[in-house]
């Protein structure tokens, strides 16, 4: 018999290589806005909130169906293509009338939005988002399928299309007309008063490519909704939709919040400036969402297969710990090379904000620790206690955003973000004992975490200022903290 952790760590590295790279593709288009578009911070700021928008969005249009794709798909009672092909056409009407809606009232929304002369953006958006739902779905059931080689070829052509659009557009049009150079395919493709646009028109593109190519997928089932397993399936997703919306409130009404706190008294520059910043040095830290990412594809439908093994919940322990071992490696690598990390935003302009990259750093650890641990209210179909944890994370962002924005700015938002997701974590673990017990390693798991911020205020308290011998000596600081894990791991460093 084979070792299913080998097999979670072989999917993990496949679905990784379509979710870490194709991300990490899309990561680096930031230097591409930033240093050859040159977008100023304001400018960027129009992108970071959009996409603020589009993550709400996709929760919604989804509600909780990928999960219940996982629950029921598994079920012995259903048929597994009745499953498929109710919850794929449920998908397809709601978004039609979503993005129907929106060209209805796209004057009306952009007006709200405070973009009253980009209305454009409203149809535009809602196209990625509704074409985004649909295609959901048919990536999860290859997942369950277990085809990470067709679902990683979709995800490239995806990521593919998205940043050669984005090469064409703004590294090579873009700087090309400022300079007074023109050709047919600028003169065909190109229009500058499009601006920053044309990154939402490279997603769309991007989006419809991945639609078309899961399209025989959703095709190959015959048109049937089964009502009475909708209204099922309903019932145990409607928690989920719930914690999901709570989940981006979490993740994104910082940067909505933003605008709207401080748009009256910092003025529309200086806050859309603020908005670019934090969203800037955001991304820095989203290289441990990136692995966290790519986990959850790989770990949700392993998690529900090895839900009837006898050692379940000592392989999920198990698992917790490998994955606090390169959340902590991350974070540590990170911020001993942040001076180095940091050129990832050729702008000084935009530096003033990497004060904020160990608090949400720290924050996406605390997130990926939750994710890990929401497994126990899936696996015991206690979905609602996930709507209950995500509502109450969504109330402490919105409150402390809402008293320390207007002071703090986005420096609030960072805390804000780590206070909310250690919240979670701290809360899910406390049901999670009582519902479905997993005896994790808490000692080893707390000591990793101490490990590498003790580590890092080490480094910080050595005040080296040469270039070379400062990082001779957080290198050294890294292997120690790696031959430490070596070290404390050994009786399973081949499963390591």
């Amino acid at each position: 018999m084979s070792n299913p952790l080998k097999k979670l760590a072989g999917q993990t590295a496949i679905y990784g290589l379509s979710s870490i790279v194709g991300r990490l593709l899309n990561w680096f288009l930031v230097p591409i806005y930033i240093g050859t578009a040159k977008f100023t911070p304001d400018q960027y700021g129009i992108i970071t909130e959009m996409y603020s928008y589009v993550t709400f969005l996709v929760v919604f249009l989804t509600y909780g169906m990928e999960t219940a794709f996982f629950r029921y798909i598994n079920h012995t009672d259903y048929d597994s293509k009745k499953v498929y092909s109710t919850i794929i056409y449920s998908l397809f009407a709601s978004s039609f009338l979503f993005i129907a809606f929106a060209f209805l009232f796209d004057q009306s929304i952009a007006n709200w939005l405070k973009y009253p002369n980009n209305k454009e953006f409203v149809t535009w958006f809602a196209l990625i988002t509704g074409l985004d739902a649909i295609s959901s779905i048919p990536m999860a059931k290859l997942r369950a399928d277990n085809r990470p080689m067709r679902f990683a070829g979709v995800n490239f052509a995806n990521i593919g299309v998205n940043i050669g659009l984005n090469l064409f557009f703004l590294a090579y049009c873009l700087p090309a007309h400022r300079a007074g150079e023109t050709n047919w395919l600028i003169e065909t493709f190109y229009n500058p008063e499009i601006g920053v646009g044309y990154v939402f028109i490279a997603n769309l593109i991007a989006s419809l490519v991945k639609f078309l190519l899961l399209l025989p997928d959703m095709l190959v089932s015959k048109f049937s909704i089964e009502l009475h397993l909708l209204k099922k399936m309903f019932v145990y997703a409607l928690p989920l939709l719930i914690y999901g919306l709570a989940g981006i409130v979490n993740e994104a009404i910082d940067r909505i919040m933003l605008k709207r706190l401080l748009f009256e008294s910092k003025g529309e520059l200086e806050t859309m400036s603020q908005i670019g910043i934090y969203g800037a040095c955001y991304k820095i830290s989203i290289i441990i969402t990136l692995f966290i990412q790519a986990f959850r594809y790989a770990a949700e439908p392993f998690f529900f297969a090895q839900e009837k093994e006898k050692n379940a919940k000592e392989m999920y322990a198990q698992i917790m710990n490998y994955f606090i071992i390169v959340c902590a490696t991350i974070f540590l690598g990170v911020m001993l090379f942040l001076d180095v990390v940091k050129y990832f935003i050729p702008n000084e302009t935009y530096w003033e904000g990497l004060k904020v990259v160990p608090i949400l750093l720290f924050a996406n650890i605390s997130l990926g620790i939750y994710y890990n641990q929401s497994i126990w209210y899936k696996l015991s179909g206690s979905t609602r206690y996930g709507a209950y944890i995500g509502i109450f994370g969504a109330i402490i962002t919105i409150l402390l955003n809402y008293i320390w924005i207007p002071t703090f700015g986005y420096v609030g938002s960072a805390w804000a973000t780590l206070i909310c997701y250690s919240s979670m974590c701290i809360l899910s673990f406390i049901l999670g004992q009582k519902y479905y017990p997993i005896k994790y390693n808490y000692y080893k798991m707390g000591l990793y975490l101490a490990a590498v911020i003790g580590l890092y205020f080490l480094s910080e308290g050595f005040k080296i200022s040469e270039f070379y011998t400062k990082h001779v000596v957080n290198s050294m600081i890294l292997f120690i903290f790696i031959g430490f894990v070596y070290w404390l791991e050994r009786p399973k460093k081949m499963v390591i």
